[in-house]
């Protein structure tokens, strides 16, 4: 029994160490596909951009506004695709912001704060690897050793909680010459 327990920890150590080489891979990733949408709206605002630097100072958020004001049907109509580009190259330019920290803070954020969107469109197109660099290295083994202990502290609990529910045998008492 103890070699099957042994064997079981020793496959659950190196698939957590498996899991834990991917989180570096998958945050390259996910920056990569950050960056890609990112530009694509860059460009898209572009002739916005332009237009905002001639007419109203460099703001697009004054350049909306006037859109919004307008008296011609075409140009107020205008104004929600160009808020919902403005907003959307606003809110990746603080991602990447955010993401340029340790690879710690990257999954932290990724995980709290991350494009939802993004977050499956990298898992959908992931492509696995096993890199042996430093960062990936030790996300494995800290992946490895979390779940370890995991583990271990599950089966200590299951373990315990076995133990109190099993029914205790009477003792007998010599002194007493009965049970106790």
């Amino acid at each position: 029994m103890k070699v099957l327990y042994r064997y079981s920890l020793i496959l659950i150590a190196c698939t957590a160490i498996l899991f834990g080489v991917q989180i570096p891979n998958f945050v390259d990733q996910y920056e990569k596909r950050l960056d890609a949408h990112f530009l694509e709206v860059q460009n898209n605002l572009k002739g916005y951009q332009e237009i905002a630097d001639r007419h109203c100072g460099g703001s697009m958020e004054l350049l909306i506004k006037k859109h919004e004001e307008s008296e011609e049907r075409v140009v107020k109509e205008e104004t929600e695709p160009i808020r919902n580009m403005y907003e959307r190259y606003l809110r990746f330019q603080g991602e990447r912001g955010s993401l340029e920290t340790c690879l710690a803070g990257k999954v932290i954020f990724i995980v709290a704060h991350g494009d939802n969107a993004l977050i499956n469109e990298t898992c959908q197109n992931y492509s696995f690897t096993i890199p042996l660099n430093r960062s990936a290295v030790i996300s494995g083994f800290i992946s490895a050793a979390v779940v370890l202990v995991v583990v271990e502290l599950l089966l200590m609990t299951i373990l315990w909680l076995f133990r109190l529910a099993r029914p205790r045998p009477k003792r007998f008492s010599v002194r007493s010459g009965g049970r106790e």
